[in-house]
């Protein structure tokens, strides 16, 4: 079967990005349009190959929907493209110089997940689960930002995703624990005498308000790493991930004022999180 044309695979990505409901278009709005199209390929990326780590299924289908995951990434690369997501790939990958590399370390991290639940990782496996699923994503996203290459837009990247990761962790320990996952970390556990399992115990008591409470702590200090690289990458470069990062702040901001006593999701009106995304849209971070 010959591969989509680039108006149909550019459909089907914006289709992705819109059934998915995700805040992270906020932030791609701002983008021209070359930018704003690559940026949703790379999402719908990320989304495709998340759905197969996380629906349900046999181990061995999921680890052979990965690998030809594996084999449409080189693919791509050998500038032969097989299906919607890697046509629409395809230029931006061209244009923006987009690394191989980081494809195949969002592919492991979803490997990760599809092996079974994760269950209280070391503090090391659950950084290296954070380069992968949220650092690649970074790390693609800054050239198609526009954001000149070097150490800093490393640094930016790679903190911004680990602080916007740890703060999903840290929101979602219950529905976490409901699907058989446990993200926090040993070390934190273990200080606090939490169960290495998702169970009611684990989900009781202060325990679990302290372990979330130094998690929170984790992604804040990234945030604050990341925002520290602003001002040499330029506040323009990389509004579309500050305007990421105003959202994600406002739930994490919930749970610090809440102390991290409320597993429920921190509900936010959709009016609060436009606000604070137009505010980062429009105005430099303070310094």
């Amino acid at each position: 079967m010959a591969p989509p044309s680039r108006a149909q695979a550019q459909a089907h990505v914006e289709a992705v990005v819109r059934k998915s409901g995700t805040s992270f278009g906020l932030g791609m709005r701002i983008l021209s349009r070359p930018r704003r199209e690559a940026m949703h390929a790379v999402y719908a990326f990320c989304r495709e190959i998340d759905d197969v780590a996380d629906e349900p299924g046999p181990l061995e289908g999921k680890r052979r929907d990965l690998a030809m995951w594996r084999e449409a990434i080189e693919a791509l690369f050998a500038g032969r493209p097989d299906r919607p997501t890697t046509v629409a790939l395809l230029e931006p990958v061209a244009r923006f110089a987009l690394p191989k590399a980081e494809f195949l370390l969002l592919i492991e991290g979803m490997e990760w997940d599809a092996e079974g639940p994760i269950l209280a990782p070391s503090l090391e496996r659950l950084k290296g689960y954070c380069r992968r699923v949220a650092g690649a994503v970074g790390m693609l996203s800054m050239p198609i930002f526009g954001a000149a290459p070097g150490p800093a837009s490393d640094r930016f990247a790679l903190a911004m995703g680990e602080g916007l990761q740890l703060a999903n962790i840290t929101r979602d320990v219950a529905e976490d624990a409901a699907e058989g996952r446990l993200y926090l970390p040993r070390e934190l556990l273990e200080q606090h005498r939490l169960p290495q399992e998702p169970n009611e115990q684990l989900l009781m008591g202060q325990g679990l308000v302290r372990v979330r409470a130094a998690l929170g702590a984790m992604a804040r200090a990234q945030f604050k790493a990341a925002l520290a690289e602003v001002k040499e990458l330029g506040w323009a470069k990389v509004r579309p991930a500050l305007v990421m990062h105003a959202v994600y702040d406002l739930t994490l901001r919930a749970m610090e004022r809440d102390s991290f006593r409320t597993l429920a999701k921190p509900q936010i009106s959709a009016p609060r999180k436009l606000a604070a995304a137009l505010r980062a849209a429009l105005l430099a971070p303070a310094a």
